[in-house]
C-alpha cells in the first residue's frame, strides 16, 4: 500500500456542552471550515458515539483522534499520543464519553481491523463547566493543535489545502 493509499480517519471525540471536554469535536469543526483534504483523509466528529464509531475505525489504516487530554501540565499545552499514553486523553478512559475508545479499539481488533492509533490532545484548562465555548486558553492553542494534526496527516500520505 503506498501512502497516498492509506486511509487515515481523524475523529473529534468530546462532550461540546462542557467547554474543553468538547475540543477534539472543536478542531476537526474548525479543520473542516479552513481546509480541503485529499481522498484518503476523512475528518469525523465522533462527539461521544464509542462503539458507533466502529465501522469508520475499521475503514481506516491511521485514526487520529483529536481529544482533551490530562497530563497534569500547563493548560493548553498540546501531546502527541501513542501506546500506553493513550489512556491520557479522555476518550481512552471511561468517562463522560459512552464507551473507553480502547474498548471500541480491542472491539475492532476481534472482527478484523484495529488500525494504528495516535492522539493529538490539549491539556484542557476547564472540562467541568457547561460551556459550548472553549476556554480561552484552549481556543488560543487550538492553531498548534491544528498544525499538530495536519502534520501527522502528512507524515501518513495524506495532504492538506486551506481554502
Amino acid at each position: 500500500m503506498t501512502s497516498s493509499e492509506t486511509q487515515i480517519l481523524v475523529l473529534g471525540v468530546g462532550n461540546i456542552l462542557f467547554t474543553d471536554e468538547g475540543i477534539g469535536v472543536r478542531c476537526i469543526e474548525q479543520m473542516q471550515r479552513e481546509y480541503t483534504f485529499s481522498p484518503n483523509v476523512t475528518l469525523m466528529d465522533g462527539g461521544t458515539l464509542g462503539t458507533r464509531l466502529m465501522g469508520p475505525i475499521m475503514e481506516a489504516n491511521l485514526l487520529i483522534v483529536c481529544d482533551a487530554v490530562l497530563c497534569d501540565d500547563e493548560p493548553g499545552s498540546v501531546y502527541k499520543l501513542m501506546g500506553e499514553d493513550l489512556r491520557k486523553s479522555i476518550a481512552f478512559r471511561n468517562s463522560m464519553h459512552q464507551t473507553d475508545l480502547v474498548d471500541t479499539l480491542v472491539m475492532c481488533e476481534l472482527v478484523g481491523n484495529r488500525p494504528q492509533a495516535v492522539v493529538i490532545g490539549m491539556e484542557p484548562l476547564d472540562y467541568h463547566s457547561m460551556d459550548l465555548n472553549l476556554s480561552p486558553t484552549a481556543q488560543s492553542s487550538l492553531p498548534a493543535m491544528i498544525r499538530a494534526v495536519i502534520s501527522e496527516i502528512e507524515s501518513a500520505g495524506g495532504t492538506c489545502t486551506p481554502n
